[in-house]
């Protein structure tokens, strides 16, 4: 079981983590969090729903400032 509590396995999910994604394309705090939160749902077994609600908070945040 891996106990890293700052790269946790739901961090380590394929063969790029969503950090390495997230620098390489420059996305913001805002798009980058949208994509954290999508990648890691399917593995946060007691929060995944709560990972999709954050990524939709973070989606809505980013869409109410591209509209203004």
């Amino acid at each position: 079981m891996n106990k890293d509590k700052t790269n946790p396995k739901h961090y380590q999910v394929g063969e790029i983590e969503s950090i390495t994604f997230i620098l390489d394309w420059d996305f913001n705090f805002l798009e980058g969090n949208i994509i954290k939160y999508i990648c890691r749902y399917k593995y946060k077994h007691e929060n995944g729903l709560e990972c999709l609600k954050k990524a939709r908070w973070y989606l809505d945040k980013l869409i109410s400032q591209l509209e203004e």
